[in-house]
């Protein structure tokens, strides 16, 4: 799901900063870049930190389902405004950004990338088998579709938005694996393969 996550910060990346005079041409990717990061990063610190819950609701409704324009409903998740705090004040430091830009680059890229991320992985449609919350899941434990232990996520989100009963499982013990998978696998990435990874796609 990493490549949809990149395509998405490069779709709305084309306004909000490679046609935006206030960045300079030359900070265009690298500020594309940082903005994937952060995203690829919050989910994951937040995987590893026990937050699987505040994934999982993000993804039901519970991070602001009335997104409205712009996916500005989805800033009142603290997932998000944590992650557009972030890539804001990245921008100012390592880039010398107006922190004004800085903001309306961060306001803009992080809702609209997550809101979008949560509407195609919620559809049925099939053009949008891509955004799966398996993958994602998979993708921040390194453990493919199987990241949780072989829990299937999507299905349980697909009760969850249903409302049907998700039949007695034990949530706990799934966090309790997710988080050790997503510290045993942040761990492994230390020597900066995601980081050339994002950066290799923004060039």
């Amino acid at each position: 799901m990493l490549d949809q996550i990149l395509n998405l910060v490069k779709q709305y990346g084309q306004q909000t900063v490679v046609e935006n005079p206030d960045v300079p041409n030359e900070y265009n990717n690298q500020v594309m870049a940082e903005a994937a990061s952060t995203i690829t990063n919050g989910f994951q610190n937040m995987a590893s930190g026990g937050g699987l819950q505040g994934i999982l609701s993000l993804f039901t409704g519970g991070g602001g389902q009335n997104q409205g324009q712009g996916g500005s409903g989805i800033l009142s998740n603290p997932i998000v405004s944590m992650m557009v705090g972030h890539l804001a004040n990245r921008l100012v430091s390592n880039m010398k950004l107006n922190p004004a830009t800085a903001n309306n680059i961060a306001n803009n890229i992080i809702p609209n990338v997550i809101s979008n991320m949560v509407s195609k992985t919620v559809s049925s449609d099939p053009q949008d088998s891509g955004f799966n919350l398996n993958s994602l899941i998979g993708s921040l434990t390194g453990g493919g579709n199987a990241g949780g232990g072989g829990f299937d996520f999507q299905g349980l989100l697909n009760q969850v938005s249903g409302g049907q009963n998700t039949g007695g499982t034990n949530i706990g013990d799934i966090i309790s694996q997710v988080t050790q998978n997503a510290q045993q696998h942040q761990q492994s990435q230390q020597s900066g393969g995601l980081a050339n990874l994002i950066s290799g796609f923004f060039k």
